[in-house]
């Protein structure tokens, strides 16, 4: 293969690079490249800057660079860029393209100086440059800042380490000359994945800066820290020369003065400079590719024959049926087993900001389901009513003496029938939360769109299916209830022996007082300005009070609330905070707690004071107007049977 076939191959390796970034799949083959490695200000986007000729890297103080950049430079008759993620756009304003990497960068990453080993590909077209493939790397970092974590210099480490460790990748080692060489972290790097320097170029910046008197002769000749590939030195624009918007064009002129007027670096002057650098880059990476491409091309070969192989096993399937298919990837990626994992509990990954999965089914099924059934408006003026209405159209024109059954049964069935409402809304909370689940398990299948499309429409379909079901099953069971009232039930005993198991069943409870049903932080809100405004407190709620402490080491009481004549409402939320409030009160319009009629109580979410109602829900505190409704679920029949002789009795 001639030179020319040999130039045309780092476009070749380009596209193949396009290719793996398009389809969200890192590069295993080990494809040849480039990649640029230095610490913060040693001057890296300055050298890229400098072979394009045009000013478009972002610059400012700290960790810049927090995305690698894979720059493709690319030979042309005019001059343009190009983003891989911005296909079809050509950007001929270079401050558009350093907008666009920053912009870029922030929706991956955030905007306070986060890092990620996502690339940005970048392509540039230029009359003025070789062909040539960099990747930019973060620079080495000492000090997290922003939302940097703690682990910042060792997450660019192995950030860095993944692409220098490949035997393909040739390491631009960029260190300034006005820092001790043997402290070089660029070289440093380099040290420990290629000990003895064959694939390292060292580059050496800012050698206009170094103290009078002194020189970078040594290092340049490749006598100090010898490289195979040697060293090369450039003189980038300063601070003030690119806050001056200094053309480029000037200062490599200015480059090559500085080269040619030096004493210690005129008979190196040829060899040295930006120009220069460039050359040898282009040099370098089309031999490496030469080197490497028999390797690469036998791996290649290798995969391609996997892939037919395992090719070769789908082709029994028919197209409009994927489901064996899908089965196989499912089987693969473990989705059936990430799904059972986060309903059983036993995931490897702990969801540690919110409840999801099997946690939060079992909320919906004890507190949320509860507190819907208790939520059922059921007035006792009104029901009493409809009693002695059926009583009187039961006996028609005769007085009846005696209650009749069909009285009982037919004011029973239109209490009972009300549960149908909340039974099927658990049964979509439910199925919601399983359509959640079966989307965080499909997560895995991000890189192929297309596959976690259909996992998530067959799965979902079988899950809608199989609620149409849940919902007959439901409805059927109340239907069941409807239709036989069972007068031999323990409830079912008579008025006196309801009254005595009543009294028994009180004094039960009140032998359990002292349990502890939850325990929490909740903000009182309700605390005027003058007495220092919403505090927070440590609540202990038990089956008698409300109890609220300093902090959680329970030692300091602050207050202790019993329960009696307590209910509880929701508060509307105020557009100036961010809590969800709901308040205690007293149903004979006394004070609660102190001179306030009404105790607010301030959660972080919906779901916390959801949680916390349905505790205080078993504490005996009922929600406001559900008087009936909650001796109805307590004990329907034992109701019934009151509100029946009572009419009965008024009636005769």
């Amino acid at each position: 293969m001639g030179n020319r076939g040999m130039e045309e191959l780092i476009p070749l390796v380009n596209k193949l690079q396009d290719a793996f970034s398009s389809i969200g799949q890192a590069c295993n083959l080990d494809l040849p490249q480039i990649a640029v490695v230095g610490g913060q200000s040693a001057g890296k986007s300055s050298v890229l800057e400098n072979f394009v000729g045009r000013d478009f890297l972002p610059r400012g103080s700290g960790i810049v660079t927090r995305r690698p950049l894979v720059l493709q430079l690319i030979s042309a008759t005019a001059e343009w860029a190009e983003f891989l993620h911005c296909k079809g756009k050509k950007f001929t304003d270079f401050d558009e393209v350093r907008q666009e990497i920053e912009a870029e960068t922030d929706r991956v990453t955030g905007a306070n100086k986060g890092i990620s080993p996502v690339p940005i590909n970048l392509r540039v077209y230029s009359p003025h440059v070789l062909n040539l493939t960099l990747i930019d790397l973060p620079g080495i970092t000492k000090v997290p800042v922003g939302d940097q974590p703690a682990d910042i210099e060792q997450q660019i480490r192995d950030m860095i380490m993944q692409f220098i460790t490949r035997e393909s990748c040739l390491i631009l080692a960029v260190t300034p000359a006005n820092t001790d060489l043997a402290n070089s972290d660029a070289l440093k790097l380099s040290k420990d994945v290629d000990p003895q320097g064959l694939r390292t170029i060292g580059v050496i910046t800012k050698l206009d800066l170094m103290d009078e008197g002194t020189d970078a002769r040594d290092v340049l000749e490749n006598k100090l820290l010898p490289l195979r590939r040697g060293y090369i030195g450039v003189v980038n624009r300063s601070q003030k020369d690119i806050d001056g918007k200094k053309d480029i064009k000037a200062a490599l002129e200015a480059e090559r003065k500085f080269f040619f007027s030096h004493a210690s670096y005129r008979h190196m002057a040829e060899k040295m400079g930006t120009p220069r650098l460039q050359r040898v880059l282009n040099e370098q990476l089309t031999n490496h590719i030469r080197d490497t491409l028999p390797a690469f091309r036998s791996k290649l070969q290798s995969q391609l024959l996997a892939l037919d192989k395992e090719a070769e096993e789908y082709r029994g399937y028919r197209p409009d049926d994927p489901s064996p298919y899908i089965l196989r990837c499912w089987k693969e990626f473990q989705f059936s087993v990430d799904f059972e994992k986060r309903i059983e509990g036993s995931g490897d990954q702990v969801d540690t900001v919110e409840l999801s999965g099997g946690a939060k089914i079992n909320r919906i099924f004890h507190e949320r389901f509860p507190f819907e059934l208790v939520k059922m408006e059921c007035d006792e003026k009104e029901m009493r009513r409809e009693i002695s209405y059926a009583i009187k159209n039961i006996h028609g024109i005769r007085t009846g003496l005696f209650t009749p059954d069909m009285a009982f049964e037919a004011i029973v069935k239109k209490q009972v029938i009300k549960l149908k409402q909340p039974c099927v809304k658990c049964v979509d909370m439910v199925i919601q939360e399983l359509i959640n689940t079966v989307r965080q398990c499909s997560n895995k299948l991000e890189c192929f769109p297309m596959l976690r499309e259909e996992t998530e429409r067959i799965v979902t379909s079988h899950i809608r299916d199989r609620e149409s079901r849940a919902k007959d099953q439901v409805l059927l069971l109340i239907d069941i209830q409807l239709s036989y009232i069972n007068t031999n039930h323990e409830d079912f005993i008579g008025f006196a022996n309801a009254q005595q198991r009543s009294s028994q069943t009180n004094k039960s409870q009140s032998s359990a007082g002292n349990q502890v049903i939850r325990k929490g932080w909740l903000t009182i809100n309700n605390i005027s300005i003058m007495k220092g405004g919403a505090k927070e407190y440590w609540f202990v709620l038990t089956a008698e009070s409300l109890s609220w402490f300093k902090d959680d080491e329970e030692k300091e009481k602050k207050y202790m609330l019993p329960l009696d004549n307590l209910k509880v409402r929701d508060v509307e939320k105020s557009f100036m905070s961010s809590k969800h409030i709901f308040c205690i009160f007293n149903t004979e319009s006394r004070n609660v707690y102190k001179d306030n009629r009404t105790l607010e109580l301030a959660c972080d979410s919906q779901d916390d004071v959801d949680s916390w109602k349905s505790s205080l829900l078993r504490a005996g505190v009922y929600p406001e107007k559900t008087t009936t409704v909650s001796r109805l679920i307590h004990s329907p029949f034992k109701f019934f049977l009151q509100c029946l002789i009572c009419s009965s009795l008024a009636g005769s």
